[in-house]
């Protein structure tokens, strides 16, 4: 079955400061401001296989509806996960910011899925979960002051952000990220969602 894929992971999962209690705290978090971010963009849970846990991550599947095209995903999804990561960090103070302060790393791809009695499973998880790991990738987020760094396959950059549809900007993804699955070298795209290092002002009249 084709979904559309988005995995998310937190980083520095495993810090000193991230006691048991608030990795609990945080994994509430992450799946909370993934389904608050779908509800922004209007992407209605039932288009949504359920969550598949990470450990300190979520896996998303969708569901090929016309509703949601994958540029919903790049448009509208990562960018108010993005902002609400920056609006969240914001809110925590100084003295909790090393051990409760949120930033993820996220990736976008699209493929055939297998599931089975223990979850889905398939290359195109495969490679989605290479790209979210890649060394490149998190050095880039250690690198930023932004919450929030993407990724993206190779098939999603040349089929929907080459095209600059729905107002995403081509120029904004570097093919940095080289990986390896199934005996074959993999491109990925990195992005840095521009709206998460903006003031809320700034953000408020972005989106609109």
């Amino acid at each position: 079955m084709h979904r559309s894929i988005l995995a998310v992971d937190l980083e520095n999962s495993t810090g000193a400061l991230r006691t048991n209690p608030i990795k609990e705290e945080l994994r509430s978090q992450i799946y909370g401001q993934v389904k608050r971010a779908m509800a922004s963009a209007g992407i209605e849970e039932r288009w949504c296989d359920p969550f598949e846990d990470r450990g300190d991550g979520v896996l998303a599947l969708f569901h090929p509806v016309d509703e949601l095209p994958k540029t919903h995903l790049l448009s509208r999804l990562v960018p108010s996960l993005a902002r609400q990561l920056a609006e969240y960090n914001e809110s925590i103070s100084a003295t909790e910011r090393p051990s409760r302060c949120m930033r993820l790393r996220a990736v976008v791809h699209a493929g055939e899925i297998h599931r089975d009695e223990n979850g889905p499973f398939g290359e195109a998880i495969d490679l989605a979960g290479r790209l979210l790991d890649a060394p490149t990738l998190k050095k880039c987020l250690r690198g930023s002051s932004a919450p929030l760094v993407l990724a993206v396959s190779e098939d999603i950059y040349w089929g929907i952000v080459k095209h600059g549809y729905d107002g995403i900007s081509p120029s904004a993804y570097r093919p940095d990220l080289r990986v390896s699955v199934a005996s074959r070298r993999r491109r990925g795209f990195v992005h840095v969602p521009s709206e998460a290092v903006e003031n809320p002002e700034e953000r408020t009249m972005a989106v609109a």
